[in-house]
């Protein structure tokens, strides 16, 4: 049994017309289906698996009201009192809809409701749609991580907020 508090389980929650909640592992396939959609460089299926077998790591997702099916998520780790966030993605034909936003927003008041300190994440430099969502929730930029993303050698933004 994990010591680490679930911020998350698998009961859904109401959230700017979305339902919020914990993935389940029967999910996968539809989560790869929306990595492959979201992203040039998606994450494998080994690396989603592996994700779903760590206790402090959650990946939270929010479904569409009306089809049930996943539209975004959010991948974090909870490290010690910080949560480090590893991946946010929303399905390109739900995009410009605040599912991001939201499922930023309750990962974080979960955060500080649970006494957690401190966000981090790492963004890509030329990334400038999320780079403006995470400014907006109180983000800020505390370094550079040169060629973090090796596939086109891309500089990753370091951002942290205090809970």
């Amino acid at each position: 049994m994990s010591l680490r508090p679930r911020l998350f389980d698998e009961t859904p929650k109401e959230r700017g017309g979305f339902r919020m909640r914990r993935m389940r592992e029967d999910e996968l396939g539809e989560l790869l289906e929306l990595e492959r959609r979201a992203f040039e460089h998606p994450w494998s299926p080994a690396l989603l698996r592996r994700e779903l077998s760590h206790d402090w790591s959650t990946i939270l997702v929010a479904l569409d009201g009306a089809t049930d099916s996943i539209v975004g998520h959010v991948i974090f780790w909870i490290v010690v009192d910080e949560i480090h966030i590893l991946n946010v993605a929303v399905d390109p034909v739900h995009r410009r809809r605040g599912i991001a936003r939201q499922l930023l927003q309750e990962l974080l008041e979960r955060s500080r409701s649970y006494g957690f300190s401190l966000a981090t994440l790492e963004v890509r430099r030329s990334n400038l749609a999320a780079l403006a969502l995470y400014r907006n929730l109180g983000f800020r930029e505390v370094g550079v991580r040169k060629g973090y993303y090796a596939e086109e050698n891309e500089d990753a933004i370091v951002m942290v907020l205090d809970l």
